[in-house]
């Protein structure tokens, strides 16, 4: 009788914590909950899987709002090795569809409506850099 009442026990334990990791599982925080109404416009990643990889993306957003930025930028995918770029324009500007590999990426008449240049490098560094086709000043 006592150990039965323990297996009853032990059985309930055990689907309480398989309930609280699966609640875990499916509630973790994507890119649907992040501020600033972000929408992927194009998207490129090159064919050759024996180098690295290269992921580019245009997104548009409501707001320049920094933090949020960089956040969807850790969001998108990056492989060992490889490079991710997110460029960043705001609703309503010139967005380039067609995205293309290389250290250019996209027609330049779209740099002056580039608000921001996410990047994370082939050893995981990320950056954000804010209007990254912008003259510096003197």
């Amino acid at each position: 009788m006592r150990n039965k009442k323990f297996n009853i026990f032990l059985s309930g334990l055990i689907l309480v914590l398989v309930g609280w990791m699966m609640k875990g599982t499916f509630t973790q925080p994507g890119i649907d909950d992040l501020k600033g109404e972000f929408t992927e416009v194009a998207h490129y990643r090159n064919e050759n899987n024996t180098g690295p990889i290269q992921y580019v993306f245009t997104v548009t957003v409501k707001d320049t709002l920094w933090s949020e930025m960089e956040t969807y930028g850790n969001f998108k995918p990056h492989h060992k090795g490889g490079n991710t770029k997110v460029y960043f324009f705001l609703k309503g500007t010139a967005v380039p569809n067609q995205l293309s590999p290389g250290k250019i990426n996209f027609e330049p008449s779209y740099n002056g409506a580039c608000i921001a240049l996410y990047e994370k490098s082939a050893m995981g560094n990320t950056s954000l850099t804010k209007y990254p086709f912008k003259a510096p000043s003197l």
